[in-house]
């Protein structure tokens, strides 16, 4: 009788990802509905309650960007242009799977961009308050959620009672402390998983339609990283610079950055952002679950609010957790509230740690990849 060899766990995320897309499919057959999201500050948890299907919808490849500029001005943010040229080409296959698009309002840039987008799919766009310490904020953001909460029964035909949502938000958080098990292993040293592979995983379960796979798919990674590093060690692995990425999200295709800090003989051990650890919050299940959802949501630490104090307090608990050596700050261009917020970035980390961030602007193309190079090189040198 033949043994079959266990297979190794990045190639099992691989083929759970080939099979997700079949996953929807059937789902959708069954009557499920797809709903696609564009930003961490809509809870998803009232899309699961609906037993609706969330989905990731960010642009982060450079290939659609070309048609996106027929509509939109060249100068505008690339996962904004990415993001509606993948919709107008309909070449990301969960936003054709998409029944409904729930944005919100971020940025200026995406706001306006949602209104083009409904006319490829209904967007629904939830009013984002700008300051979450103001005494109306929270109120007012629960009454969009409110608001948020009709739309998907309307759109799934689900009743959604605390009951329903209590459980979905319980799967959430056992989804997100898996997340975050798995990011922390990199608390190690030498870090265990290269921030590429990181990356990948990250950006791969993001996709996942069964909450479950995602689930025990990242607590088996975490065993495995503990019992053996994802990438060789040497002699020189201890002497790596660890680097925590901050700013705007990265993912598969605009990974550049953290592509040219590993050649330069550096590690990506952590990610600030929303495509890494802004995801590890966990909601309180004993609450209302809608009073619980407006409140931890809308404490996300994005620069869209002012003050951003949360950003910074992330920040320090993590150089400190992780063992950081250097801070970069990557905003994509045009992106004007994480360009002029990395100022005060730049004067928190010279203040609380005494060394500089490197700040980089930049896009998804790679024509500035030597640029870049040479910056991140003379960085690294300088710490």
């Amino acid at each position: 009788m033949k043994v079959e060899k266990p297979i190794p766990v990045m190639n099992k995320l691989q083929l759970i990802s080939d099979e997700n897309l079949g996953d929807i499919e059937r789902a959708k057959g069954e009557g499920r509905k797809v709903i696609g999201f564009y930003c961490l500050y809509s809870p998803t948890e009232i899309a699961v309650a609906a037993d609706a299907i969330p989905v990731s919808l960010c642009g982060t490849k450079n290939d659609p960007i070309e048609t996106a500029e027929e509509t939109l001005p060249r100068n505008l943010c690339p996962l904004i242009k990415s993001s509606f040229g993948f919709a107008v080409l309909e070449t990301c296959p969960y936003f054709v799977f998409s029944d409904c698009i729930i944005g919100d309002t971020t940025c200026d840039g995406k706001k306006k961009m949602f209104e083009l987008l409904n006319r490829y799919k209904t967007t629904h766009v939830l009013q984002l308050p700008q300051n979450q310490d103001d005494a109306g904020a929270l109120p007012f953001w629960r009454e969009e959620l409110e608001r948020f909460k009709k739309l998907m029964e309307a759109e799934t035909g689900v009743t959604i009672d605390h009951h329903r949502l209590r459980k979905a938000i319980s799967l959430q958080n056992r989804e997100r402390a898996a997340r975050k098990a798995l990011m922390d292993v990199n608390r190690e040293k030498p870090a265990p998983i290269t921030g590429s592979q990181m990356l990948e995983v990250l950006s791969k379960v993001a996709f996942l339609a069964d909450k479950e796979k995602s689930i025990a798919l990242m607590e088996e990674m975490v065993c495995e990283a503990k019992e053996h590093a994802f990438r060789p060690r040497d002699s020189k692995s201890n002497s790596r610079k660890r680097i925590l990425l901050t700013g705007v999200p990265v993912g598969i295709g605009s990974d550049k950055v953290v592509r040219i800090v590993e050649e330069a003989g550096a590690d990506v051990v952590a990610f600030e952002n929303c495509s890494g650890y802004k995801k590890t919050f966990q909601v309180d299940e004993d609450a209302d679950p809608l009073d619980a959802l407006a409140s931890q949501y809308l404490q996300t630490p994005c620069s869209v609010m002012s003050p951003n104090g949360g950003r910074f307090d992330l920040l320090e608990e993590m150089v400190r957790g992780f063992g950081v050596e250097g801070v970069i700050d990557l905003t994509w261009q045009a992106c004007h509230t994480y360009n002029v917020e990395a100022f005060q970035v730049n004067e928190f980390m010279e203040e609380e740690f005494g060394f500089p961030t490197l700040h980089l602007e930049t896009d998804y193309a790679q024509s500035d990849t030597e640029q870049l190079r040479v910056r991140i090189e003379a960085y690294l040198e300088m710490l």
